[in-house]
């Protein structure tokens, strides 16, 4: 409903290019050229310097892209709140969520969902589980699926589920006729950890801490974002590491890596987040529901393979 033009300023100034952003939108380049052009006649200045290979906003331009932006955001909430009167949910939602969640967790949430709520359009941010909190208290992002137990208090959360958090190495390592590891266990050994902000990461040093073990004492060989990286260089015997056994059934059942519990037991907590209103759309009211039953479905689900495969 939102005037076009401005869509596809938005897209332009926020992808940094006309290419991508015809992309983006399904355009070609030219009509993406025009439409902007068209904007510009309408203020009748510049919005954009275009540059080699480069574009960069004017100060109208920068003007311009923040009433887009609140333009567009209303646009969205007018279609979904006139949805809920006509009973049929759609518009778009703007979801965060963090790596682990967004590749063993979202796919099969949001296959359920579309296939009730055909004419939402789900938009994904992938992040850490900090930058998602941070996001949804800003809110950036409507609903956020995070693996921290937020405590601000611009957030509401609802726990879904746990997942167990498992040492991973390669068969060939040292730890792997294990059958569970202390803290004190792990210190001679190359620790892969993830990237700061990443909830396993917090988890695994609370682990070592809550043991006495101080930080400085973990031989670190590895910081990494990408949980395919440490799953990779962990079973090249590269060092161990600590992952969500949902995230590492395959590569168990195959025999690429070893996974070994903790003790303590260490679980990871899967949190549904969205910011605290007084008033709230029922498109997100619903999506956060859907997700938290999803979640805890499919939670049991991987827990009992796991008990089928003797992992657990």
């Amino acid at each position: 409903m939102a005037d076009r033009r401005l869509q596809v300023f938005h897209a332009v100034a926020k992808h940094g290019s006309f290419t991508r952003a015809a992309e983006h939108l399904f355009m070609t380049q030219p009509a993406v050229t025009f439409q902007i052009k068209q904007l510009e006649e309408h203020f009748n200045t510049r919005l954009l310097e275009r540059g080699h290979g480069h574009i960069s906003l004017t100060p109208t331009g920068e003007l311009v892209l923040a009433y887009a932006e609140r333009i567009l955001g209303l646009s969205d909430e007018l279609e979904s709140r006139v949805s809920e009167l006509t009973d049929e949910l759609s518009g778009a939602i703007n979801i965060g969520t963090s790596t682990t969640i967004a590749a063993y967790w979202l796919p099969r949430l949001l296959e359920s969902f579309k296939r009730r709520f055909p004419r939402v359009v789900p938009r994904v941010v992938v992040g850490n589980s900090q930058l998602t909190e941070d996001r949804v208290a800003a809110r950036d992002l409507d609903i956020g699926l995070i693996e921290i137990v937020s405590d601000q208090p611009a957030i509401e959360r609802f726990s879904a589920a746990q997942d167990d958090l498992l040492v991973i190495c390669a068969p060939t390592h040292a730890l792997a006729q294990a059958t569970s590891l202390k803290a004190e266990d792990l210190i001679e050994h190359p620790f892969i950890t993830r990237d700061p902000g990443n909830a396993i990461r917090e988890l695994a040093e609370q682990f070592f801490e809550a043991a006495g073990v101080p930080m400085s004492e973990i031989n670190i060989c590895a910081e990494l974002g990408s949980l395919a990286t440490v799953k990779h260089l962990a079973a090249e015997g590269m060092g161990y590491a600590v992952a969500s056994r949902a995230a590492i059934l395959r590569d168990l059942r195959e025999g690429k890596l070893v996974g070994i519990p903790l003790e303590p037991r260490l679980y990871t907590p899967l949190e549904v987040i969205i910011p605290r209103d007084k008033f709230r759309s029922r498109l997100i009211t619903t999506f956060a529901e859907h997700a938290c039953a999803e979640l805890t479905e499919m939670a049991a689900t991987v827990a009992t393979r796991a008990a089928e495969q003797g992992l657990s």
